[in-house]
């Protein structure tokens, strides 16, 4: 059986694997991302793949990157957090190093590839997945096909402004992520912005500070804000919830529940499921994209 390697780069760590052709995957591990010095992250990325072609016959590798990929050459204009990849060419970089074809998609496309893969989307032909994490990303999925973008800027829902009061925090990136919550726990507690907090501390502690839970409060309502746009805007039949935050069970009900308090919700009103696909959906993604890029090229 065929054995790829694949990446799912994040800016805080880069999750990598051996996955078969049959998408179980066989090993995986991570390693910190050096986000803003090319060297760095190529001197990374190729040790793995050295240390992976020794044990293993490899047929490719696959890669999910964030940022506005262009998945017929693999450049990224931006790469999101990961700063050293703006405006390089991944694909590129490391096929000069490896005799393998590499393919790159976005992330968030990933997310949704690996769910309608044999995750909750399986029989869907148009639905949504938007990631909260680090920043907010996702995919588009319409008429059974990944919808990119004119400029590969399509599932970028970070920048869509749920919030007009407060001109720092007018977007999902700022007041829906779950590195926007951890900052502002961090300044309601006097905490050093470099201090290392997860986001299961913030929603451990609003269990008894009521401070707390106002903070979580306002989050929860920005993200509904951000999924009643895109349900009245494409009209999907669901829109599915991953990232970190995926893990925690009760969200969705949380989420429904400011939803209900939108007056137009009731009209446009469609199912919110969280991702099935956790950690792993990244990896899982690309080796899709791999494969389905690879069936294409095959037929021509």
């Amino acid at each position: 059986m065929k054995k790829y390697i694949a990446f799912d780069i994040g800016g805080t760590k880069v999750k990598h694997g051996i996955i078969l052709e049959d998408y179980t995957i066989f090993s995986q591990d991570t390693y910190p991302t050096k986000c803003h010095d090319l060297d760095f992250f190529l001197n990374d990325m190729l040790n793995t793949i050295y240390m992976y072609t020794k044990l293993h016959k490899i047929s490719g590798i696959a890669i999910s990157l964030p940022g506005y990929i262009d998945t017929q050459t693999g450049y990224s204009e931006k790469a999101g957090s990961i700063t050293a990849l703006n405006k390089q060419n991944l694909k590129e970089l490391l096929e000069k190093e490896i005799h393998l074809r590499v393919e790159i998609e976005n992330d968030g496309n990933c997310v949704a590839l690996a769910e309608k893969l044999n995750g909750n989307a399986v029989d869907c032909t148009d639905f949504i997945c938007m990631t909260v994490g680090t920043g907010i990303g996702g995919g588009i999925f319409i008429n059974n096909q990944i919808l990119p973008g004119t400029n590969f800027r399509g599932g970028e829902f970070g920048f869509m402004i749920t919030r007009g009061e407060q001109s720092n925090r007018n977007i999902m990136h700022h007041n829906a992520s779950t590195s926007s919550l951890i900052n502002e726990y961090k300044q309601l507690k006097g905490i050093d912005v470099g201090e290392d907090i997860s986001g299961e501390e913030v929603f451990l502690e609003a269990q008894k500070n009521p401070e707390v839970k106002l903070l979580i409060d306002y989050w929860l309502k920005c993200i509904s804000y951000g999924i009643f746009n895109l349900a009245v805007t494409l009209n999907p039949q669901k829109i599915l919830i991953g990232g970190g935050v995926s893990g925690r069970e009760e969200l969705i009900s949380e989420i429904y529940a400011y939803l209900e308090e939108i007056e137009y919700w009731k009209e446009f009103k469609i199912p919110i499921q969280l991702c099935k696909h956790k950690n792993n959906a990244g990896m899982l993604g690309a080796l899709y994209h791999f494969k389905r890029k690879e069936k294409l090229l095959s037929v021509r």
